[in-house]
């Protein structure tokens, strides 16, 4: 297998060497002793990773176990520094824990490395994969993402992010389309498999957790198909990747927006770096393979098999005085320093908690009775405990410092990958991360500075399906994650004020949904009131009709001497207009605000009032009869002559229909009722009657009365004229029922204000036909015919139709 050089991360390399250089000529650190180092390649493999971790504890090429093989100058190993991949780094910790051995990470991530009882002598200079994940997601809904695509590296370090990730999304209420890894070993049919899924997707966010050499595989695919324009989210492992940001990616990957390591100025690193000549550092056994693949050139006479391999007759030889001041490349290139201040901050770490136990005073030392460590002889949990407790202030002026799970800072940088004029991508700061900021504080974005893909400056849109507007409310589709869902409108009533609403609200009952259902307005209040015409024009009927009521009392009163009302027996006929009189007035209970007492009144007082005026019509019609068989010989009628039956039929009559009130009162008495289903947007302010078979038995006695009077006076329609008042008597209560039977159903048919001035109308007009039809014939005659208000006349026309 064949490994291709990383002049990255051999610049991580130079500047361990520049850090540990710059320690040995500082007097104030450490300065009675010289930190050295030994340097390892791992090759990213667990098994070199392993063998060198034992390598470097024992002191020999073949590891033994358990033994410590060291020669006497090399005997204090302080600490490792490394590994950089999160799969090689778990098995080092778990080795180095058991001799509770310092190690500093630079670039392990993984969250798993958290665990202290597994890992108790593992930190890092950069922060937990928790911290990159949380604020990851944070920045999904930040961005109004709900359908997210996912892709990871097959290891450790992608599961662990993307689990968290994921969790982070779904407790936001987003939602996963696709959640797929890239394996170490990326074949072209897997890149294309993945290449389509990504396609396929009609999420537009895509989150790839995982380092830049495992994405350009998929990369290279996506870019043959010239169709995909998505936007990527970069971990922090190729958010600044010089690998992915070359001219081929450039429109693929541009609008980039990731999370990436702070960054920092290290002053003297970059004249430190171009120093290196091969020819100076002998014992660099990566110098010559740095030189080959920096200046593409090939050494005259080498063995090492990645040279042999790659070597080519027409590549120009090495001479070894090429200039790196001329090069421009990931080793040389010093203005985007992020794992580079990593390792930086690692060596200077050991450095710092090396001179932390080396300036113990004697009895106020950490460990067992107040002792300090040797420092030329110290075991490996002596100096953790000064890992431990380390805190100091680098050279950019930011705290160093372990948390109780070895993390450092969770500070983050974030980037937006964009085109410079000159077609190369520029790594714009659009905004920052910080894990320990109070809650809902840690990410600060500038979005106005963002350039998203095809050079947009508005947020692109990643949903499964757009969102509900206002009014709307979401329902889920079975067998669908959350996200993807159909929009329905609010029941009426109900409101939706925010988009993506999971429930409608159901408006107070005071008030109305708008038309658009995304707020509530008050209700406004109606009732059959003396200030609207409607209501305005039943009053002036009702007093009319009491007026001309009132007036022909007041004829009868002063001819109350006179035939015609004495032979239409003028106390009954007095009752009688009272009656109508009342029932007039008590119309105007109905108009105006109900309220508790108006409720319980207007019903029961029409009934009854109504009752006793039907009730004296029935008398006069029974009276009627009696009279004229009364003059008949041998009559036993003649007993019931007076005012006597006349009283009793009223009274029996009218305590009938006050008992049915009484009753109707006593169980299910009205009450005032705030309906608002029958209108939108008002409060119909009402009488609720109670009990609707009270209500109906009441009018119905009533129409039992009137029917009792329209039989009688039907059967004496043919007395003698002179006494013969049955046939008004019968056209009255033809127009009285042929008013209550058109009440029904126009009274069945309508609500609210309107119910009452059907009731009201049929009120006022059954006692208007009452007065009319009884009444006004005798006015008549009174007031237009005084020559036919004769008892002569009267006799006279009797005798003439005898």
């Amino acid at each position: 297998m064949i490994y291709s050089f990383s002049l990255r991360a051999y610049r991580w390399v130079q500047c361990m060497m520049f850090a540990i250089d710059a320690i040995n000529e500082n007097p104030t650190i450490l300065p009675n002793l010289t930190l050295g180092f030994r340097i390892y390649d791992t090759c990213q493999t667990v098994a070199r990773t392993l063998h060198g971790t034992l390598w470097m504890l024992t002191g020999e090429d073949v590891p033994v176990p358990n033994y410590h093989c060291h020669g006497h100058t090399l005997s204090s190993l302080a600490a490792i520094i490394g590994d950089s991949s999160s799969g090689c780094t778990i098995p080092m910790a778990q080795l180095l824990g058991l001799y509770r051995h310092p190690q500093i990470s630079y670039f392990a991530t993984t969250p798993l490395l958290n665990d202290r009882k597994q890992y108790p002598s593992f930190y890092r200079t950069i922060p937990s994969d928790e911290f990159q994940a949380k604020g990851l997601a944070q920045m999904v809904t930040y961005f109004g993402w709900t359908w997210v695509g996912l892709l990871a590296k097959d290891d450790e370090y992608g599961k662990e992010g993307t689990k968290i990730i994921k969790r982070e999304i779904t407790k936001a209420g987003c939602c996963i389309a696709f959640e797929e890894t890239i394996p170490f070993l990326c074949s072209e049919q897997k890149a294309k498999q993945l290449a389509d899924i990504i396609e396929r997707s009609t999420a537009t966010a895509i989150v790839a957790f995982c380092l830049d050499s495992y994405m350009i595989p998929v990369m290279d695919e996506i870019s043959k198909k010239n169709r995909i324009r998505k936007v990527w989210v970069a971990s922090e492992s190729w958010s600044s990747s010089s690998s992915l940001s070359q001219q081929k990616y450039l429109q693929l990957l541009s609008g980039t927006i990731g999370f990436a390591v702070r960054t920092c100025h290290i002053l003297g690193l970059e004249k430190f770096l171009h120093r290196i000549i091969p020819s100076m550092y002998p014992e660099d056994i990566f110098v010559k393979i740095f030189w080959e693949e920096a200046f593409g050139c090939v050494w005259p006479s080498t063995d090492t098999n990645q040279t042999a391999e790659t070597s080519d007759t027409t590549a120009k030889s090495c001479t070894g005085l090429e200039r790196l001041e001329a090069l421009n490349n990931a080793y040389t290139d010093v203005s985007n320093l992020r794992i580079t201040c990593n390792v930086y901050n690692a060596v200077f770490a050991v450095a710092h908690a090396l001179h932390d136990l080396s300036m113990c005073n004697i009895r106020e030392g950490p460990f067992h009775n107040r002792t300090c460590a040797d420092t030329h002889s110290y075991e490996p949990w002596q100096f953790l405990h000064y890992i431990k407790h380390l805190h100091f202030v680098n050279s950019d002026g930011e705290e160093v410092y372990f948390d109780h799970n070895g993390n450092s800072q969770a500070l983050y940088d974030i980037l937006n990958w964009q085109v410079s004029p000159d077609d190369t991508t520029r790594f714009v700061q659009v905004g920052m991360f910080n894990g320990s900021a109070p809650q809902g504080q840690e990410l600060i974005i500038n979005v106005s500075a963002i350039v998203w893909p095809a050079g947009r400056t508005q947020v692109p849109h990643s949903f499964c399906t757009e969102s509900c507007h206002t009014g709307y409310r979401k329902a889920s589709r079975r067998g669908q994650p959350l996200c993807c869902f159909d929009c329905f409108p609010c029941s009426q009533g109900e409101i939706a004020n925010q988009t993506d609403s999971n429930n409608c609200i159901r408006c107070p009952d005071d008030h109305w949904p708008t038309f658009g259902q995304d707020r509530c307005l008050p209700r406004t209040i109606e009732f059959l009131s003396y200030e609207e015409p409607l209501g305005a024009t039943l009053a002036v009927m009702s007093i009319i009709c009491f007026s001309f009521l009132m007036m022909v009392l007041g004829v009868f009163v002063k001819h109350r001497d006179t035939p015609v009302v004495k032979a239409n027996n003028r106390v009954l006929s007095y009752t009688v207009l009272l009656a109508l009189m009342l029932c007039c007035l008590c119309s105007l209970i109905f108009i105006g605000q109900p309220t508790t007492v108006t409720c319980m009144l207007r019903q029961p007082t029409f009934a009854v009032v109504f009752s006793f005026s039907i009730s004296c019509v029935l008398a006069k019609t029974v009276m009627v009869v009696i009279a004229f068989n009364a003059k008949k010989p041998n009559s036993s009628l003649q007993q019931f002559m007076g005012a006597k039956l006349p009283a009793a039929i009223n009274l029996t009559c009218s305590l009938m229909q006050l008992t049915i009130c009484i009753t109707w009162l006593v169980t299910s008495p009205p009450f005032v009722e705030y309906n608002t289903k029958i209108q939108v947007g008002k409060i119909i302010i009402q009488c609720n009657e109670g009990s609707p078979y009270a209500f109906w038995g009441m009018l119905g006695y009533n129409g039992l009365l009137a029917a009792m009077s329209f039989t009688v006076a039907f059967l004496a329609r043919k007395l003698p004229d002179s006494f013969n008042e049955a046939k008004f008597i019968t056209f009255s209560v033809i127009v009285f029922f042929s008013v209550w039977l058109s009440f029904i159903p126009a009274y069945l048919s309508t609500s609210g204000k309107y119910m009452v001035v059907v009731e009201v109308f049929a009120i006022l007009s059954s006692s208007a036909g009452l007065l009319v039809c009884l009444f006004f014939p005798k006015c008549y005659i009174i007031l237009l015919r005084p020559q036919m208000n004769s008892k002569e006349y009267l006799m006279g026309k009797k005798t003439g139709i005898n």
